[in-house]
């Protein structure tokens, strides 16, 4: 089957899934999801074909290659030569530089020079996307900011938004990545990818949600403003917080690799001795068509399905490491499908993050939250599906 009907057969699996859980069909402007999937594709062209796109996405690569050198510097410090003799790899080399990267976030969130750009991005995709400024504000600062941090600069208006508002603001966080942890995907998937996923998964999440959860905002609705996230604090205050917070991050990946990949070499083994097929084996049954159905070869659907379930049971963090393990095996076009997807906090364990996150700025929205956090990792999920297709219209 052709790239083109690939393409356009998955576009028809996502709409109709989205459609299936739609809460207002009616509510629905194809107008702005044309506009949106139009934009998308030439945006998905510019990155992966284009010679402009691809020394921009080098341009970008070699930025973050350089933050990491820096980022370097302070681990080697603290753990002397285990660092360089490539001990404790991940821990040291992947996730330590998420300190450092979450340390110039904060810099430049203090400097105002972020709410600059989430105002200025954000002002220009509520243009095309039909949603409200504040939405379209969302999905750029949960890009930069992280999805629990990044509820943090509407606290203030959390109690007044609709119920509509809160999936819409939930679902953007979990369907996109923080920019402090990009630098650790950039050392597990090829930068191309990463540099893709995060712009074509900003304009996926548009179009499912413009599909699964259409509402029209009023007027009197954009008034809503965003807080300051560090008013009242001084620099190095600000600084220590943002430190600290990277820090958590890089724990709580270790902790939950640490957990994840326990788990699911147990159950591969319990699934191995009772049925003679692992745990993986069977998720990779499940997510086959998933994976042919975006453009991944059918002879390496099953492997590439295996890794999208592990990913979704588990985290992104996960299903990379396993992506690794299958380095040179797979098809550049599969492996490339298969990265797009990965890059997305769309999982289980997303629900708690998020759901907690809100509870603990308001506990009503948090239980508001909690009730459809099922149906927000189907659309963040949807999100993932229909980036890495349009991905793989390109490769």
């Amino acid at each position: 089957m052709s790239r083109v009907l690939h393409f356009v057969l998955a576009l028809a699996v996502v709409a109709l899934l989205a459609l299936l859980l739609s809460s207002n069909r009616k509510q629905i402007r194809i107008r702005f999801i044309v506009q949106l999937l139009v934009i998308e594709l030439l945006l998905a062209w510019f990155f992966l074909n284009s010679e402009v796109g691809l020394g921009f996405v080098r341009g970008f690569s070699e930025m973050f290659e350089k933050l990491l050198s820096f980022a370097n510097e302070g681990t080697n410090f603290v753990f002397g030569k285990m660092n360089d003799e490539g001990l404790a790899f991940f821990f040291l080399k992947v996730l330590c530089p998420i300190v450092f990267i979450s340390a110039l976030i904060g810099i430049l969130q203090h400097i105002r020079v972020l709410p600059i750009v989430i105002r200025f991005i954000g002002t220009l995709l509520s243009k095309v996307n039909g949603m409200g400024k504040l939405e379209s504000f969302n999905a750029v600062s949960s890009l930069i900011l992280g999805q629990s941090e990044n509820f943090i600069a509407y606290k203030d208006i959390l109690g007044k938004m609709s119920r509509n508002r809160m999936y819409t603001m939930s679902a953007t966080a979990m369907s996109t990545v923080s920019m402090s942890i990009v630098g650790a995907y950039m050392t597990m998937l090829e930068p191309k990818y990463v540099v893709a996923a995060l712009v074509l998964n900003m304009f996926s999440t548009f179009i499912v949600l413009s599909l699964i959860n259409p509402y029209r905002v009023e007027d009197s609705e954009e008034n809503l403003q965003m807080s300051n996230l560090h008013e009242g604090q001084s620099f190095f205050e600000m600084l220590g917080e943002y430190i600290l917070a990277g820090f958590k991050v890089a724990i709580i990946v270790a902790a939950m690799l640490i957990g994840f990949i326990a788990l699911i070499a147990a159950l591969n083994a319990l699934f191995a001795a009772i049925f003679g097929i692992s745990f993986q084996g069977i998720l990779g049954y499940i997510f086959y068509p998933v994976a042919w159905i975006m453009g991944v070869p059918s002879h390496e659907a099953l492997q590439v399905g295996s890794i999208m379930a592990t990913k979704l049971v588990s985290n992104e963090f996960v299903a990379m490491l396993d992506l690794q393990k299958l380095a040179g095996t797979l098809s550049p076009r599969a492996e490339g499908i298969l990265s797009v997807f990965l890059v997305s906090f769309a999982n289980f364990s997303s629900i708690g993050i998020i759901a907690g996150a809100i509870k603990g700025l308001n506990e009503e929205q948090g239980n508001v939250v909690s009730r459809f956090g099922l149906k927000l990792v189907y659309g963040a999920t949807l999100v993932s599906i229909l980036s890495a297709s349009i991905a793989g219209l390109f490769l």
